[in-house]
């Protein structure tokens, strides 16, 4: 089982890795030549800020950002589980995980990146800038650049083994996982009456994916994760593919 992580916008600083090596990274035959284009394209962009911050989305406060690009191919490294941080993360919470389990969560964990593409666990990346629904100049979407690679590596991947796609709407774009398992978190209120969780959505998926990443059990379709969240006390519904994630509201 592989579950898919999104990335986050917010990053660990610093590292004690070498600097980036993209042969170093999974996927490098696959993925070695756009992660080449985007990252030079990064690092010359970040010479030119007003550019930058309007293709990144960022404000003059976060021109710290933008010196991360322009540091890309010389800064530290971490494993890309450790580099990411935030609500998902957090729930996720990697670095409490005992040796056992972090080594199996690290073997079924993946992160879909805008800048990498898709990135093991133990990938070492350093911290930049780069989102789904970044605009860099001269260049078409981020989607657009993904798709021709990405949807044939994660084809060949899901016909091998079960994937849990937990990724928001944006990175799910950059590239298609036929047959995946998809999650969406709804919240019930008292009347029997739902809505779609917006603000602990990744809360929620961080939980499950730990969950997931960390149980002996080997799923190898939705009834079967379905299952494994049900034996840890979370309410699951399912429509074929599609599980629903219901919590109180």
């Amino acid at each position: 089982m592989l579950v898919l992580l999104p990335p986050s916008e917010t990053k660990r600083p610093g590292g004690d890795g070498a600097p980036l090596d993209l042969a170093a990274l999974s996927h490098d035959a696959e993925l070695g030549a756009a992660r080449k284009e985007l990252c030079d394209e990064l690092v010359a962009l970040a010479a030119d800020v007003p550019a930058a911050r309007a293709a990144l989305g960022v404000s003059q406060r976060q021109d710290a950002e933008i010196g991360r690009n322009a540091a890309l191919w010389s800064s530290p490294t971490l494993p890309a589980l450790d580099r990411y941080t935030g609500v998902l993360y957090d729930a996720l919470d990697a670095g409490s995980l005992t040796r056992a389990t972090r080594d199996r969560a690290r073997a079924r964990l993946a992160v879909c990146s805008a800048l990498f593409g898709l990135l093991g666990a133990d990938d070492p990346i350093p911290a930049y800038r780069l989102s789904a629904g970044s605009k860099l100049p001269g260049a078409g979407t981020l989607a657009a650049r993904w798709r021709p690679v990405l949807d044939p590596l994660l084809g060949r991947i899901a016909g091998g083994e079960l994937v849990v796609d937990l990724r928001s709407g944006g990175y799910a774009a950059l590239g298609a996982v036929p047959g995946a398992v998809t999650v969406n978190v709804l919240a019930e209120r008292p009347d029997g009456s739902r809505s779609v969780v917006s603000h602990h959505n990744k809360s929620h998926k961080g939980g499950l994916a730990r969950l997931l990443a960390t149980s002996r059990a080997e799923p190898a379709d939705a009834g079967a994760v379905a299952r494994i969240a049900r034996r840890a006390g979370h309410v699951v519904e399912r429509t074929g593919d599609h599980l629903d994630l219901v919590i109180p509201a």
